[in-house]
C-alpha cells in the first residue's frame, strides 16, 4: 500500500513536470521572441501600436494582482482543474501571435495574466500534496529540472528557425507559432493523466490536515492569504521572492538584449540570443537534476548550502557581466553604437555564455529551495503560501521590466546584488527557525 502510494505520488510529480515542460516550451520561447517577432509584425504595415514590452509587463503586473483571487479558485475547483484552466489561458496567448492584433496581443496578455497565477498557485498545492517532509526537496527538483527543460528546446528550436534572418516573415512566424500551440495544447492534455489522490491517502500526505482546507470556501482562503502574509517568515521570505522576480526579468529579457545589442560580438550577435539562452536553460536543468537528486543531502544538511551556492554563482555571473557587457547594452541597439560605453575588458561571447549558465543554474538554487520551504513550512496552507510567494515574484519582475528600459546595465546589476544579498540573509533566517522547530516536532508555521 505504501509503496503503492509513493509510487502514484512520484508517478504524478514527472508527469506534472513534462506537462509544464511542454506549456511552457511555447510560452518561454514564445515570451522570449516577442519583441523580435512584433518588431518584424510592425514593418509589415497592418499591426500598429503593439509592444512586446508592454505585454510582458501587462502579463506581470496582472499575474502579481491576480495572485490574490487564486487560491479561492483552487479552493473552488481543486489543484488539478485549476492547472487546465491556467493551461488553456497560455494557448490562447501563444495562437495571438498567428494572425497578431493589437487589441488580441493585449486582451491575450491580460487572460495569461490571469492563467498563471491560477496554474503556479495550483501546481504549488499541487506538488505539496504529493510529497512527503522527506520528498519534498525531491520532488521540487525533479519538477524544476524537467520544466526546464523548455528553455533548452524553445530556444533550439527558434535558433535554427530563425538562423540567418534579420526580420521574422508571416510565413516563419505562423509556423513557429503553429508548432508552440500544438505543444502548449499537448501539455495542457498531459494535465489531464494526473491521478487525484484517495481520501484514505490523505494521512501519509504532508498536508495532514488539508481535509479542512479542502473544505474551506474561497472567501477563507483569501483571508488565509491575508494571515499569511502578516507572518514574520513570510515577511522574511518576501524578500528572497522578491529578488527571484527581479533575476527572473534580467535572465528572461534583460541578458539576451545585452548580448544581441554588443557590437563586438558582430553578426553572431543576434543568433547568440537563442544560445544564451538554452545555456540558461542547461543551467537550470543542472541544478534542479542535481538539488533533486541530492534530496537527502538538503534533509541532512539543511537548504541553507545550495542557496548559499547560489548566492555565490549568482554573484559570480553578475561581476563577468560588468566586466564584459557594455553598461548601455540593456537599452541600446547595435546601431546606436551600445558597445562605445566602456567595458572594463574586451567583450568575449564565450565569457557571455558562461554568464548565462550560471544565470540559470543559480536560479535552479533559489527556486528549488523557495519551492522546498514553503511545502515544508505551510503544508496545509499550500497554495495561499505558493500564491504569495507568486505575487512578489511577478510583482518585481514587473517592476525589472520596467526600469530596464531606462537603467544602465551596472544599476541594474547592483539593484540584483542588493537584494540577493538580502534575500539570501532572510532565507537563512527562516531555515534556522524552520529547522528548530522541525527538531521539536512542529512543521506548520504561521
Amino acid at each position: 500500500m505504501t509503496v503503492n502510494m509513493a509510487d502514484m505520488r512520484t508517478f504524478n510529480v514527472v508527469v506534472l513536470g513534462f506537462s509544464f515542460m511542454f506549456i511552457f516550451t511555447a510560452f518561454q520561447t514564445g515570451g522570449m521572441i516577442e519583441q523580435t517577432v512584433i518588431q518584424s509584425v510592425l514593418k509589415e504595415g497592418t499591426f500598429q501600436g503593439g509592444s512586446g514590452y508592454t505585454s510582458l509587463a501587462i502579463i506581470y503586473s496582472v499575474f502579481a494582482v491576480a495572485n490574490w483571487g487564486a487560491p479561492s479558485v483552487v479552493s473552488v475547483c481543486g489543484p488539478r482543474t485549476s492547472m487546465v484552466i491556467g493551461a488553456v489561458m497560455y494557448c490562447l496567448f501563444i495562437a495571438v501571435f498567428i494572425y497578431p492584433m493589437v487589441w488580441a496581443l493585449y486582451l491575450g496578455s491580460v487572460l495569461i495574466g490571469l492563467g498563471a497565477a491560477v496554474i503556479w498557485t495550483a501546481q504549488g498545492s499541487f506538488l505539496t500534496t504529493n510529497s512527503t517532509q522527506e520528498t519534498i526537496g525531491r520532488n521540487s527538483g525533479i519538477f524544476w529540472a524537467l520544466l526546464q527543460c523548455s528553455l533548452l528546446f524553445g530556444n533550439l528550436f527558434v535558433w535554427k528557425e530563425f538562423s540567418g534572418k534579420e526580420t521574422i516573415d508571416s510565413k516563419t512566424r505562423i509556423q513557429v507559432y503553429v508548432v508552440l500551440l500544438v505543444v502548449c495544447c499537448v501539455g495542457t492534455l498531459m494535465l489531464f493523466v494526473l491521478r487525484n489522490r484517495r481520501p484514505e491517502d490523505r494521512s501519509d500526505l504532508l498536508n495532514v490536515n488539508s481535509g479542512d482546507q479542502a473544505g474551506e470556501g474561497p472567501l477563507q482562503a483569501f483571508k488565509r492569504s491575508i494571515q499569511l502574509l502578516k507572518t514574520k517568515e513570510m515577511l522574511l521570505l518576501g524578500l528572497c521572492f522578491a529578488y527571484t522576480g527581479f533575476e527572473l526579468t534580467f535572465f528572461s529579457g534583460v541578458y539576451g538584449t545585452c548580448i544581441g545589442n554588443t557590437k563586438a560580438f558582430g553578426d553572431q550577435a543576434k543568433s547568440l540570443i537563442g544560445i544564451s539562452g538554452a545555456f540558461i536553460g542547461a543551467g537550470e536543468i543542472l541544478g534542479g537534476a542535481a538539488f533533486g537528486l541530492g534530496g537527502k543531502l538538503t534533509n541532512r544538511h539543511g537548504r541553507d548550502p545550495i542557496i548559499l551556492f547560489g548566492f555565490i554563482v549568482h554573484m559570480t555571473a553578475y561581476y563577468l557581466i560588468y566586466i564584459n557587457l557594455p553598461q548601455s547594452s540593456p537599452i541600446s541597439d547595435i546601431v546606436n553604437d551600445a558597445s562605445y560605453y566602456p567595458v572594463l575588458i574586451d567583450s568575449n561571447k564565450y565569457l557571455a555564455i558562461l554568464c548565462s549558465f550560471l544565470l540559470g543554474l543559480g536560479d535552479s538554487s533559489f527556486n528549488t529551495q523557495v519551492y522546498s520551504i514553503l511545502g515544508f513550512m505551510f503544508p496545509e496552507d499550500s497554495a495561499p503560501a505558493f500564491a504569495l510567494f507568486k505575487f512578489v515574484q511577478s510583482l518585481t519582475a514587473a517592476a525589472g521590466f520596467f526600469y530596464s528600459t531606462y537603467l544602465l546595465l551596472q544599476w541594474q546589476l547592483l539593484i540584483l546584488v542588493v537584494f540577493g544579498v538580502a534575500g539570501t540573509l532572510a532565507f537563512f533566517e527562516v531555515e534556522w527557525k524552520t529547522a528548530s522547530a522541525s527538531r521539536k516536532g512542529y512543521t506548520q508555521i504561521g
